[in-house]
C-alpha cells in the first residue's frame, strides 16, 4: 500500500514562504487526486487545495487563495503545496491526502471522507 510522506514544514515568521512536499512511499500517486488538508490546535481539520490527476483543475480553501498553490509532477511523483505570505492562523499540522474516486465538485473535495490515504503530517508554526 503507498504511503505518503509529507516534508518542508517549520517555524516560520509572519509573511514568509514555505513550500511543502508529499512524495510517495512504497508507489506512486500519479492516477490519484491529491489534496491537502491542515489541522490547528483544538480545531477540526479543514481543507486547504487540492489538485486533478493531471493538474488541470485546483481547487483552495477560502482562506488561502491567492497564497498558497498546489502542484505537481507525476513524472517524478511529488505534490507541493507552495505557501507564500504566511500568516499566525497558518499554523497548524498539515497532512497531505490522495483520492482513489475521480475529480468531483468542491464541495465534495472538501470534505475528510472524500479521501482515502493520509500522511503523518508535517507541523508549520508562523511566529507574529
Amino acid at each position: 500500500q503507498v504511503q505518503l510522506v509529507e516534508s518542508g514544514g517549520g517555524l516560520v515568521q509572519a509573511g514568509a514562504s514555505l513550500r511543502l512536499s508529499c512524495a510517495p512511499s512504497g508507489g506512486t500517486f500519479s492516477n490519484d487526486v491529491m489534496g491537502w488538508f491542515r489541522q490547528a490546535p483544538g480545531k477540526e481539520r479543514e481543507f486547504v487545495a487540492a489538485i486533478s490527476r493531471t493538474g488541470g483543475g485546483t481547487y483552495y480553501a477560502d482562506s488561502v487563495k491567492g497564497r498558497f498553490t498546489i502542484s505537481r509532477d507525476n513524472a517524478k511523483n511529488p505534490v507541493y503545496l507552495q505557501m507564500n505570505s504566511l500568516k499566525p492562523e497558518d499554523t497548524a499540522i498539515y497532512y497531505c491526502a490522495a483520492r482513489f474516486g475521480p475529480w468531483a465538485s468542491y464541495v465534495t473535495v472538501a470534505t475528510e471522507n472524500a479521501w482515502n490515504a493520509w500522511g503523518q503530517g508535517t507541523q508549520v508554526t508562523v511566529s507574529s
